[in-house]
């Protein structure tokens, strides 16, 4: 159990760190959000949503592996 948790927090913080990485290049404008644009979602939107379900699998990961030391 202790190996799944540690990979969550594995993915969750290599999800966020591309999720923020796609943000700040598309704010350099090195690339072009719009290549991930979705339906009526726009690009920075997709981009984004990466980074927040990355903090967030990363928070659940920490948390349950924070509360099974106890």
């Amino acid at each position: 159990m202790q190996f799944i948790l540690r990979m969550l927090v594995l993915i969750g913080n290599t999800l966020t760190g591309i999720g923020c990485l796609g943000l700040a290049l598309g704010a350099m404008a090195v690339i072009d959000l719009e290549l991930f644009a979705i339906g009526i979602s726009s690009g920075i939107r997709i981009v984004g949503t990466v980074a927040i379900i990355g903090c967030l699998s990363s928070a659940i990961g920490y948390g349950m592996l924070e509360f099974r030391e106890r």
